[in-house]
């Protein structure tokens, strides 16, 4: 079996990685911000749906997971420790 060797091509405009395969095969693309979200519960209870949608984008999760509430709880459940959402 032989193992891959990975390398990572670079930041595209919105700070995302590309990752590929040696010998410029594509392998995958994934999404994964410098900077983790530094929003309080708070924050996250009054964001508004667009600003929830481009979050999730940005860090390559589902923004069809239902209404504004539902987004909320992913993204809290998604980026709070559970102490956070208490």
């Amino acid at each position: 079996m032989s193992q891959a060797s990975y390398t990572i091509q670079g930041l595209n405009q919105i700070g995302c990685y590309h990752l590929i395969k040696q010998g410029n095969e594509e392998v995958s693309h994934f999404r994964m911000p410098l900077h983790y979200p530094r929003y309080k519960k708070r924050d996250y209870m009054t964001m508004p749906e667009w600003k929830l949608d481009l979050l999730l984008r940005d860090y390559g999760l589902p923004i069809n997971v239902g209404d504004v509430n539902q987004k909320r709880n992913f993204a809290m459940g998604a980026f709070l420790w559970p102490s956070q959402t208490e």
